[in-house]
């Protein structure tokens, strides 16, 4: 049984501490100390007093019951002086609470599934012809590999509290509905509810989101620039997206559609985009532009079969550029270029401190990025000591999975008191 305890004070943003009782002040203060730990590789109950503000009995209770959720766990002693009692650390662990993101996107599936403290349960992609399948057998698809997932996950002993999942199109978050989705096919698909209802009986909340949102979430809680507080995500897919930090949180925009920035025009006179227009910058840097200037004897459509996955296309390409084939190194100078042009629009607007490159430009970053850097300098326009710079993601084409399940973990940790009842056995759909 869970302890019950009585809290004394809740920090507010301001460093005060006010006395209460309320569950809601004990739930914030659960979350508090969980996000400290999170944050910190280790802490003893004295040290999280004193960065949190909260009184040391506090401090104490809470643990005890983050202790008896099996959501913390000591983690040996530590001396401190000469006297005085042994400190005991503390570190998250909820090892039993699982947390599964899946990505939806023109070629493939990804599946990320994961513990509280982060431990990979389970990671998986395959190549899937979203187009042609249509939404009915998506979801179906969709269905099948979160329970596959799920089962792997029990076997792991945890049990995944939230499912979350990535595609490349606008989302209303609030209703989990696909508004337009381009390069799927898809609009006003309400893909929560329905998943909700394919994955019967596992009840369990289903989230939806942008892939370039939850990427950008896997990058600044994880990724090569891991906290920076002003950043910007771009996936490198068929299409590209764009996540968005600002002062350490997600721009999300007042429909919740920031961050579509594969859309900026800046070819008028260009190619035909998937959304309907012409000359949007995904048709300048997306994977599809650069196999047909790269590769014109094997244009990419994504609708052919067999389904060639984006990371084996990018990876054939990265093999003539080793080997310095001529037509595609000027492919990739040429889409260096645009992708430093765009990269010089979104640095005159955020003026992120980095833009992390995911998907097939990290995949050949070592080509690309000399070409997007210098035309990034070139154009644009607030330039200071730590000049906004080009990285590679090393998350690989997982990280859009990785941030839902790291979504899915964010709402546990902002409600430590969820109760974890055992799932029922699922049969496959």
């Amino acid at each position: 049984m869970t302890r019950v305890t009585q809290e004394h004070n809740v920090t507010h943003a301001a460093g005060t501490a006010l006395p209460s009782s309320s569950p809601m002040v004990r739930q914030t203060n659960l979350s508090l100390v969980l996000r400290h730990l999170r944050d910190h590789a280790s802490q003893s109950r004295a040290d999280i007093a004193e960065t949190t503000g909260l009184h040391r009995a506090t401090v104490s209770n809470l643990v005890s019951e983050l202790l008896d959720r099996q959501l913390v766990r000591e983690i040996g002693t530590e001396h401190v002086g000469a006297i005085g009692r042994p400190r005991r650390p503390l570190a998250l662990h909820g090892a039993h609470v699982g947390a599964l993101g899946l990505e939806i996107n023109v070629d493939y599936i990804s599946v990320h599934g994961s513990d509280l403290s982060g431990r990979v349960l389970v990671e998986r992609r395959v190549g899937f012809d979203t187009i042609a399948a249509g939404p009915d057998h998506a979801l179906r698809m969709l269905s099948q590999m979160a329970l596959e997932a799920v089962e792997a996950m029990k076997r792991a002993e945890a049990v995944p509290a939230g499912l979350g999942v990535a595609l490349p199109g606008l989302v209303d978050v609030a209703r989990g509905v696909v508004t337009f989705a381009p390069n799927l096919g898809w609009r006003d698909l309400p893909l929560a509810a329905r998943l909700s209802a394919a994955l019967s009986p596992w009840s369990v909340p289903v989230s939806v989101d942008n892939d370039a949102n939850l990427a950008a979430v896997a990058e600044h809680t994880s990724g090569v620039a891991a906290g920076t507080p002003h950043l910007v995500y771009l996936t490198g897919e068929v299409g590209v997206g764009g996540g968005i930090f600002v002062d350490g949180r997600l721009l999300r925009g007042a429909d919740g559609f920031a961050g579509e920035v594969g859309h900026l025009p800046v070819d008028p006179g260009g190619a035909l985009c998937g959304c309907g227009r012409y000359g949007c910058w995904e048709t300048k840097v997306g994977l599809a532009a650069l196999v047909r200037m790269a590769m014109p004897d094997q244009a990419y459509q994504p609708a052919d079969l067999p389904v060639s996955d984006p990371e084996e296309r990018a990876t054939e390409i990265a093999r003539g550029l080793a080997a310095g084939d001529p037509q595609m190194m000027d492919a990739v100078a040429q889409v260096g270029r645009w992708l430093g042009l765009g990269g010089s629009i979104l640095a005159n607007l955020f003026n992120p401190r980095v833009i992390v490159v995911g998907g097939y430009f990290a995949t050949l970053a070592e080509w690309l990025l000399p070409h997007a850097q210098a035309e990034l300098e070139r154009l644009v326009v607030a330039r200071s000591a730590n000049q906004c710079r080009f990285i590679a993601s090393n998350l690989g084409f997982g990280a859009a999975s990785r941030g839902a399940a790291s979504m899915v973990v964010n709402r546990l940790i902002d409600h430590p008191t969820m109760i974890m009842d055992p799932l029922p056995r699922l049969s496959p759909i």
